[in-house]
């Protein structure tokens, strides 16, 4: 609609993954880089997560497009199953027919075909998107598919990716075994700051123009702000901002109509909380009094008005003050929740590192006493001692 408006070739913010405007942030290149060293050095398991929004099926198409051709795929995206309809999805992506057949015939099938596909040279992939809705349970069979194998190789790599709570869910003792075949993991984390400004500019280059808009002071810390550095929620910002500006037949976003998107946006989709009030943020003491003594005044002045001692316009200046900083307090508190999110799922990591670690602790000998299992708190304390 806007783009002869800009000059575009092409709309800069679409929502969909399309590998042509992939911005390649450090997080970004890591798990790319990750990705494509692990499939072509046939490690076992790899691990990619990342909040919604962040860019992980834009850098899974990226590099279903790079793939070798000696590489068979099979995609999973509908993670809501059976083990068994999984095992059939998994079937029927790579070609075999699945009619009619049980888990039995089913896991035969697969063999046999992992067995003709490694005589033949190639090397298949089963890749599944989404894998935080599997459970326990379906995790485990995801792992014995993995022990699909000859004397001398593994039949069969598999690609997990998911949301941080796939993370927590491969931390539960009862997935340990899987957990041990996780040769490469990577998070994709929120977008930064600077990378925020860097990402729009690149997506409007991409576009056919960079040069487009232009971006007012402030304007694009209060984008980073509502959306946390998440890529998708850039991208419904500055396609309403664009949008905006084509209907005024402008070239300059400001911050006024940054704050007049983000509103309309977050009154229509509740991206950060919902109305019941589920997620309120929480203030620090010296932001709260400082709200609570603008609210105060807010009541002064009505009580005034009454009387008629004070101008409408101000107490309407005061009001808006009032709603920028609640926006940029819950804005601010939220986006440290994301950051603590992060770091969780940063910790979770670590400690499976670390299991990895201890592994091979135990390997060496210690005069011919093996070291105890390490406990499930105070491990920092007890790698110490």
């Amino acid at each position: 609609m806007y783009e002869e408006f800009f000059g575009f070739t092409a709309k800069p913010f679409e929502l969909v993954p399309d590998p042509e405007f992939l911005y390649l942030s450090r997080v970004h290149k890591k798990a790319i880089t990750y990705l494509e060293y692990g499939i072509r050095e046939r490690n076992g398991f790899l691990l990619i997560t990342g909040e919604i929004g962040s860019g992980k099926t834009t850098i899974i198409r990226n590099i279903l497009k790079s793939l070798d051709e000696k590489v068979t795929l099979s995609k999973i995206f509908n993670t809501k199953v059976t083990s068994e309809q999984l095992l059939a999805m998994i079937n029927d992506d790579f070609g075999l027919d699945v009619a009619g057949k049980d888990k039995i015939a089913l896991l035969r099938q697969l063999n046999e075909f992992l067995v003709d596909e490694f005589v033949a040279g190639r090397q298949p992939v089963i890749l599944i998107d989404e894998a935080q809705n599997l459970d326990i349970d379906l995790l485990e069979e995801v792992r014995l598919l993995s022990n699909l194998e000859t004397d001398k190789s593994k039949l069969v790599q598999i690609i997990l990716v998911g949301q941080p709570e796939l993370r927590r869910t491969l931390a539960d003792g009862r997935l340990r075994q899987l957990r041990q075949r996780i040769c490469i993991s990577c998070h994709i984390d929120h977008l930064s700051k600077a990378e925020v400004e860097e990402y729009i500019f690149h997506r409007l280059e991409k576009a056919g123009n960079r040069s487009a808009v232009e971006f007012g002071e402030g304007a694009i810390d209060l984008i980073y702000l509502f959306s946390r550095g998440v890529p998708r929620l850039i991208n419904i910002i500055c396609d309403f901002l664009l949008l905006s500006a084509f209907v005024e037949e402008k070239k300059v976003i400001c911050t006024d109509l940054v704050k007049e998107v983000i509103g309309e946006i977050e009154s229509e989709s509740k991206f950060w909380g919902d109305e019941s009030g589920d997620e309120k943020p929480r203030m620090t003491a010296a932001n709260g009094k400082a709200l609570e003594e603008m609210s105060a005044k807010v009541t002064r002045l009505e009580a005034t008005l009454g009387d008629g001692g004070v101008a409408s316009s101000e107490l309407a200046n005061l009001s808006e003050q009032i709603k920028m900083l609640e926006k940029i307090l819950n804005g601010t508190v939220l986006a440290l929740q994301s950051r603590i999110d992060s770091t969780d799922a940063s910790i979770s990591e670590m400690r499976l590192d670390m299991e990895e670690l201890f592994k091979l602790i135990k390997m060496v000998d210690k005069g011919g006493k093996q070291l105890p299992d390490p406990p499930k708190k105070g491990f920092w304390n007890w790698m110490a001692s």
